[in-house]
């Protein structure tokens, strides 16, 4: 914005600039009404002009020419009206008017991003609050399962007890009973001062009791009281085909395979003197009391 210092000298400048033209225009105007004597050399010669480039002849008791007016001075632009100035007192309240506006409006802001600050932490919070409670339901629930699973664990337990208890009272009455069906069907050979039966037969079970039980590796699982009824299968010389562990038998299955195992090793099974009461197929009562 231009100062009034150059808004004058501007001014200034233009009057000079107007006040040249004038003075340059009216020297030629002096200039073409002086008349001057032109001297040439040889005769002089009278000459009258005709036409406008004459002069106009003097008329008598006429007045001396007057000098052409001078046109007006055209009057100098009048600078352009300046907006007038607010007072420094007003200046300085509307400045502080801005101020106060910039410092509400960054307060404003500043309020604005806080409560959006505080509204993302709220949310995140609501959040975490939603996702812990979905765990701790979770983990209610993985108890609850894991308690229920304890109980059917708990409930199965017993079951299989009562059933083994069941089986083992069952079994000990099968057992018991087929002892009394094996006493009544192939009695052992009780020899010496105490022995009730000295047959061929009796003597021929307690030679197959014999080799077997001297070549049966016995299991820590057999225990005292075990009656089992083996099926062999044999030819003439004692050789064994086959063997099986019948019923009853109150041996696991361990024992029950270590029996088979020593009727094997034990072949062939006593022959020789018993070639009488030789049979192929034979339900031999096997017995151990520790």
């Amino acid at each position: 914005m231009e100062s009034l210092g150059d808004k004058l000298r501007a001014m200034a400048l233009a009057l000079g600039l107007h006040a040249a033209c004038i003075l340059a225009l009216l020297v030629g105007l002096w200039w073409t009404h002086e008349t001057r004597p032109v001297v040439m050399p040889g005769p002089v010669i009278e000459a009258t002009l005709v036409g406008p480039t004459a002069a106009p002849k003097a008329r008598s008791g006429a007045s001396k020419p007057q000098p052409a007016k001078q046109p007006p001075k055209p009057a100098p632009p009048k600078p352009a009206a300046e907006p007038p100035r607010p007072p420094p007192t007003e200046v300085l309240k509307q400045d502080q008017v801005d101020r106060e506006k910039i410092a509400a409006l960054a307060q404003e802001k500043a309020e604005q991003e806080q409560r959006e600050q505080e509204e993302r932490i709220r949310q995140e919070q609501v959040e975490l609050e939603d996702e812990q409670r979905k765990l701790s339901e979770q983990r209610k629930q993985l108890e609850e399962i894991r308690k229920q699973r304890a109980d059917a664990e708990r409930k199965a337990n017993i079951e299989r007890e009562r059933l083994a208890q069941l089986e083992d009272r069952n079994r000990k009455k099968a057992e018991q009973q087929a002892s009394a069906e094996a006493e009544q069907e192939a009695p052992q050979a009780r020899t010496g001062a105490g022995g009730a039966d000295d047959s061929l037969v009796a003597r021929y079970a307690a030679a197959i009791q014999a080799a077997v039980t001297d070549n049966w590796n016995r299991p820590e699982s057999a225990t005292p009281g075990l009656r089992c009824v083996l099926r062999i299968a044999q030819i003439p010389g004692g050789e064994v085909i086959s063997v099986t562990v019948g019923s009853p038998c109150n041996a696991d299955p361990v024992t029950r395979n270590s029996i088979e195992q020593a009727v094997m090793k034990a072949a062939p099974l006593p022959y020789q003197g018993f070639e009488d009461v030789f049979q192929r197929n034979i339900n031999f009562n096997f017995r151990y009391d520790g």
